[in-house]
């Protein structure tokens, strides 16, 4: 699997595979391997759950094969509220775990909600 985009520390856009992306954000400290459940995002390594809010989408990418659907994939980088730091990944596009998707559609939507909420507009000059 390819990823179709990832930038570099120059801003430089290259080719690189699933195995290698997860390598580099593992080295980075993103060491959880996080898991969707019914009862929220669950971390195995410290037998946590996090609801919606509490989790931040850092950074993703998305994987696909050469010439088959099934091969697509997506790994989302997460930190949560508790500074514990970690990755999912799933299939991408029809393959994909629903759970998944409609968990990290809500992280989405409220990471919006609080964005939206705190852009304040400046005055305009008189």
């Amino acid at each position: 699997m390819l990823a179709k985009k990832l930038d570099n520390q120059d801003g430089k856009t290259f080719m690189n595979t699933l195995t290698a992306c997860v390598n580099k954000v593992v080295k980075d400290g993103y060491t959880d391997t996080f898991k969707v459940t019914d009862r929220g995002l669950y971390s195995p390594a410290k037998e946590r759950y996090f609801a919606p809010e509490e989790v931040h989408v850092l950074n993703f990418y998305r994987f696909e094969g050469e010439s088959d659907p099934a091969d697509n994939a997506i790994m989302y980088v997460i930190e949560t509220d508790s500074g514990l730091k970690g990755t999912i990944i799933d299939a991408y596009g029809p393959y994909s775990d629903v759970n998944v998707t409609s968990f990290m559609k809500l992280v989405e939507d409220l990471n919006k909600k609080v964005t939206d909420r705190d852009f304040k507009p400046e005055a305009p000059e008189a």
